[in-house]
């Protein structure tokens, strides 16, 4: 494999697009809106956002999706883990596998000032994590609210490294949703191979699924559930030969 440029990092938490930091949320700021306008304009900007995503994630990320129909045809409480590999692309490929399934999507709270998107995100189905403790129990709230006829995704290596070709460490924090709910669980892996038309790789997509937490204590089925998680991402990156961009570690003096 050979990369077309290289990126140097100091450890898995490192930023490559300023995701992690910044963004504050205003202390009335509302994870769920029940106005008539807000849920208007969410159904028109998600359904425009479908569109344009299956032309631009087909197009020009070359998108194969592997075993979707697994998680469309799913019924119950669902929490998609997927890795965070495309910034644009992330927003919208797991919309295209669950699709007719609406979905909403746990975020970085920085995430909400990006420029362009930034504004609407709420439309398209952000959950900003808040940074302040009052307002953690609205977000939960939100999420286990959305969860009852929703998908909900969440990208537990949290910093977005693109074309990132193996899966990163990550904690069982975000696994406490489906623990909590004894949710289902779906798993996203992105994965990319050389293409022979195009400079950039092709993107193939996996869903496995549904997998389920047999432990009695909310704790245990946490750890399970990223254990599990962990293991088939690693598994299904295995599929990538192509490394667009090579990510090495910085060496320490």
């Amino acid at each position: 494999m050979k990369g077309e440029r290289t990126l140097y990092y100091s450890s898995f938490d490192d930023d490559f697009f300023g995701d992690g930091k910044g963004h504050i949320l205003k202390e009335d700021y509302r994870f769920i809106k029940s106005d008539l306008f807000s849920k208007i304009m969410s159904a028109v900007i998600y359904t425009l956002a479908l569109i344009f995503s299956n032309v631009y994630c087909r197009v020009f990320l070359h998108l194969k999706i592997v075993g979707a129909k697994k998680l469309r045809r799913h019924k119950g409480k669902v929490f998609i883990y997927a890795n965070h590999t495309q910034p644009i692309g992330d927003v919208f490929n797991p919309a295209l596998c669950a699709f007719p399934k609406r979905i909403y999507t746990v975020v970085s709270a920085a995430n909400m000032d990006l420029k362009g998107i930034g504004k609407i995100l709420y439309f398209l189905g952000a959950l900003p994590i808040p940074s302040s403790i009052k307002k953690l129990k609205s977000f939960e709230d939100a999420v286990f609210k959305r969860a009852e006829r929703h998908p909900i995704v969440i990208y537990p290596e949290a910093h977005l490294w693109e074309y990132y070709t193996k899966i990163r460490p990550f904690k069982d924090t975000s696994f406490k949703y489906p623990a909590k709910l004894n949710a289902d669980v779906f798993v996203l892996t992105s994965t990319y191979q050389k293409s022979k038309f195009f400079k950039k790789p092709s993107l193939t997509l996996y869903v496995d699924g549904p997998y389920k937490s047999g432990c009695q204590n909310v704790k245990q089925r946490q750890s399970e559930l990223c254990s599990l998680v962990s293991r088939k991402m690693t598994e299904r990156s295995a599929q990538s030969n192509f490394e667009y961009i090579k990510y090495k570690k910085r060496e320490s003096f």
